[in-house]
């Protein structure tokens, strides 16, 4: 794979206790280094009108100022310093690269993965929460849009957390499709399976709120039986995975049980429904705190494009993940 990878994403530092630190990024590089066939890219930090895109200028102001007198915390959760300005630009230059580079490049081994920081998805259009000031897989969706690359856009968040921003920010849109899989109950507490887009919007929302129980089976289950014909119904020109990892069982933040082969399988899925549309297909970095269980999981990624076959769950989806699929099934008309 190609990584989109900047040192100035390591500048934003949140603080020693925070979970969202500048070793994540310094931990995925360390484990790529016994990779093979890992390329690194540096892109462009955006301009300001890229994150006016979807967000509201007078919160991007907001925030350029409150980082320009030194940061401190936004809320409880989200902490910046001087330098998260110029990381959060640069987060974002690196996912409008994965979508372009989705687009334009050659996919395959080379497929994009914007590993920056601080992560995105929880930033709605006029405010920061839960470690997100930018968001970053929005901004990349609406930039390929904007720029003629792509006309329908998919987005399919794995985070354990519902992204609640990039639904925020498309919920009435009838051009991006955005699916969440995520732990229901578990912050910011959104993401219900009825909520399914207004609109224009109504009906490319799917949110899959998953029991703690869930394995790397219900996750399967989820993209074969949900994901993969909704999003072949969508026909989207352009597929960005918002990749967390805090789904995985030694993630400390949650408590779905996936394992690092879920990751490499769901990888696979995300492929097989770019490939029958004829797509791009791009990732972008969102949470993951568990630095060794972070660093081997996006490993897994890159080997599934590098050749590697993922190893088919043997076990069943239990009743609690059937009555979920059926919920999500029923409110897109979906049969199962």
């Amino acid at each position: 794979m190609r990584f989109g990878y900047s040192e100035t994403c390591l500048k934003h530092d949140p603080g020693p206790r925070h979970p969202e630190t500048p070793d994540r990024l310094d931990a995925i590089r360390s484990r790529l280094a016994r990779a093979h066939g890992v390329e690194y890219v540096e892109a462009d930090a955006v301009a300001v009108a890229t994150l006016e895109a979807v967000h509201d200028a007078d919160y991007v102001e907001d925030f350029r100022t409150f980082c320009a007198d030194g940061g401190g915390s936004w809320d409880p959760d989200t902490t910046a310093v001087k330098e998260t300005w110029d990381a959060t630009l640069r987060a974002a230059g690196l996912a409008c690269w994965a979508a372009e580079a989705a687009r334009s490049g050659p996919g395959g081994r080379k497929t994009p993965f914007a590993i920056g920081r601080p992560p995105g998805h929880h930033a709605v259009v006029d405010d920061a929460m839960g470690f997100c000031f930018v968001n970053n897989v929005a901004v990349a969706a609406q930039h390929a849009i904007d720029e003629g690359l792509a006309e329908r856009v998919a987005i399919v968040d794995w985070d354990v957390h519902h992204g609640n921003g990039t639904q925020d920010i498309f919920f009435d849109r009838g051009d991006v499709f955005f699916a969440s899989i995520h732990e229901e109950g578990l912050y910011p507490g959104t993401g219900a399976a009825d909520d399914i887009g207004e609109g224009a919007g109504s009906g490319t929302t799917m949110n899959v709120p998953m029991p703690a129980s869930a394995t790397d089976a219900a996750y399967v289950a989820a993209f074969d039986d949900v994901l993969d014909p909704a999003l072949a119904d969508f026909d989207p020109d352009l597929v960005l995975v918002s990749a967390g990892f805090d789904a995985h069982r030694h993630d400390p933040i949650s408590r779905v049980r996936l394992t690092t082969e879920g990751y490499a399988l769901m990888t696979d899925r995300a492929r097989r429904i770019a490939d029958a549309a004829d797509a791009g297909l791009g990732f972008v970095l969102e949470g993951g705190y568990s630095l060794e269980v972070l660093a081997d999981s996006v490993a897994a990624v890159h080997e599934t494009f590098d050749g590697r076959d993922p190893i088919e769950p043997d076990d069943e989806i239990d009743d609690a993940v059937e009555s979920v699929l059926d919920e999500v099934a029923a409110a897109h008309d979906i049969e199962r």
